[in-house]
């Protein structure tokens, strides 16, 4: 028989949420988090560690009685931080940002102390209702037409990250477009974007059904500052259509990875509304900046689109993750996202009154993230946040202008938003090996005006630089060029940072052109 009385076992009695211990330990955690904050700057950016060292350092399986939080931190020091890429780094320049802040953070936590699973408006009515509210907000600070929004026929839902928006929004564009020439004719469909264009794309299309051969990376041109050209949208879709294939999807971008480069979103759309196709704008980066009325011209033309997204966790101190996306009619979405099993079924849900976000999305669980948006909204305001963006774009202004004052370096593309890509120039390394322009130039025994040495010298700069620990920069490659991408956007990246970066680049092509 079972002794219920025989509980003197420690291990068998947990309080895993007494109030008093949630304090205690909530307070080492903030000072944990505060001193790495305050001291982050002085860490490696990039980790240097090997493939595997966890394991050596941790043991090879759990603990079967509890240990203290303070044992638990002490591993967090000596053995995470050092396996850390500081993304919260004020030296910080690779990929995109991934920004956080007091607010986010705040949001965070309140929404993971909830612990609310709110896949219908049933399961706690709050957090589907701030969601709309929210979505609404940030959709009239981007000026985004009322046709987005829940005051329109629109609606906005946060997401985990981009490559989901792309995905929903894919598959709803697919079934909308075989309700009309049937589902049999799912190897006809075609995809388009650009060879700029987020790999999320691709996934997307490979996951949604559409056949590899079907997807178009529509080559792009320096001379358009590697924009997509409706004119080469054009001929591509009267080359499909001819072969008898369907046009279903366009994902246009404003601030592409490698570049920045901005799509002409009105114009793509005049094109694609002629053959019933749906346009996604992902500007999953710089859709941030056009919170500032200077620059919501980079989507003119968003109201002939159907969906719109951006990442408040890159550059709007959302701490990640919060993709914030809209859609022209959410029908399209629920239709092809939409299902009802019994054990969800309930009489909020059947009024056809309430929103169910489990409809809006791959998943079924999803967390209360509106509190993050709504404490960062709330805790700046848009005159701030706008300031906030306008600092950085400012600090990659100071970037190109010290870049463009060594005459040794070259700005590839015209600097968009934050981000700022150069390398060293052809001529430069020339020059370097002894030689005056248009003279041919060798290096190991290649000649360099072949882009291949080039690169190779730029990329060897980039690991130099990376490997110093002092910033963390990565790298794009547009038309053949390998270049240097310099994407301001930390936190806590101030002007000064900025220039000791440039300083650091300087550095280390002194010492490799110093080589030849």
């Amino acid at each position: 028989m079972l002794n219920l009385n025989n509980q003197n076992d420690s291990t068998s009695i947990m309080k895993p949420l007494d109030p008093e211990e949630f304090k205690r330990q909530g307070y080492m955690m903030i000072d944990f988090l505060a001193d790495y904050y305050r001291n982050v700057g002085n860490y490696p950016v990039l980790s240097n560690v090997e493939p595997g060292y966890l394991r050596k350092r941790l043991p090879s399986s759990a603990p079967s009685c509890p240990e203290s939080i303070e044992s638990i931190l002490d591993d967090v020091q000596q053995h995470i931080i050092p396996g850390i890429t500081h993304w919260m780094s004020p030296n910080y320049y690779a990929y995109f940002p991934s920004s956080g802040s007091i607010a986010g953070f705040m949001g965070e936590m309140l929404s993971t102390g909830f612990s609310v699973v709110g896949f219908n408006w049933l399961s706690s009515p709050a957090a589907t209702e701030l969601e709309t509210i929210v979505m609404d907000w940030l959709g009239q600070v981007l000026n985004l037409p009322k046709s987005f929004l829940f005051s329109g026929n629109g609606g906005g839902v946060l997401l985990g990250t981009t490559c989901e928006a792309i995905l929903c929004t894919l598959v709803a564009a697919r079934d909308k477009t075989l309700s009309k020439v049937g589902r049999e004719n799912i190897g006809k469909l075609v995809v388009y974007g650009s060879d700029q264009t987020h790999s999320s794309l691709q996934k997307a299309a490979q996951i949604a059904g559409i056949h590899p051969k079907n997807f178009r990376a529509i080559k792009t041109k320096r001379s358009n500052s590697f924009a997509l050209s409706p004119d080469s949208l054009l001929s591509t879709i009267l080359l499909d259509v001819e072969n008898g294939l369907i046009p279903c999807f366009l994902c246009a971008t404003v601030g592409t990875t490698a570049v920045g480069a901005i799509d002409p979103v009105g114009s793509l759309c005049n094109v694609a509304e002629n053959y019933g196709i749906w346009v996604h704008v992902d500007a999953a980066y710089a859709g941030a900046a056009c919170i500032c009325p200077e620059f919501q011209y980079c989507i003119d033309g968003v109201e002939k689109a159907s969906s719109f997204s951006f990442n408040a966790h890159k550059w709007f101190l959302t701490n990640l993750t919060c993709c914030c996306l809209w859609v022209k009619d959410h029908t399209a979405l629920t239709k092809s996202l939409s299902t009802n099993p019994e054990f969800l079924k309930n009489t909020a849900s059947e009024s056809k009154q309430v929103i169910d976000y489990k409809d809006w999305q791959i998943t079924l669980s999803r967390k209360f993230n509106s509190l993050k948006l709504w404490l960062v909204l709330r805790s700046y305001g848009v005159d701030n946040l706008r300031n906030f963006l306008r600092n950085h774009i400012q600090m990659a202004k100071t970037f190109e202008a010290l870049v463009r004052t060594d005459k040794r370096f070259e700005i590839v593309v015209p600097p968009k938003f934050s981000l700022v890509c150069f390398r060293i120039s052809p001529s430069a390394i020339a020059i370097a090996n002894g030689l005056s322009i248009g003279s041919e130039a060798y290096y190991n025994g290649k000649l360099m005006n072949d882009e291949y040495w080039v690169n190779e010298i730029n990329r060897k700069l980039l690991d130099s630089i990376n490997s110093s620990g002092y910033a963390y920069m990565t790298h794009g490659e547009v038309d053949g060029a390998f270049v240097i991408r310099c994407a301001i956007g930390a936190t806590l990246t101030e002007e000064q940072h900025v220039i000791m970066a440039w300083k650091l680049v300087q550095e280390h092509a002194n010492s490799l052109l110093g080589t030849f």
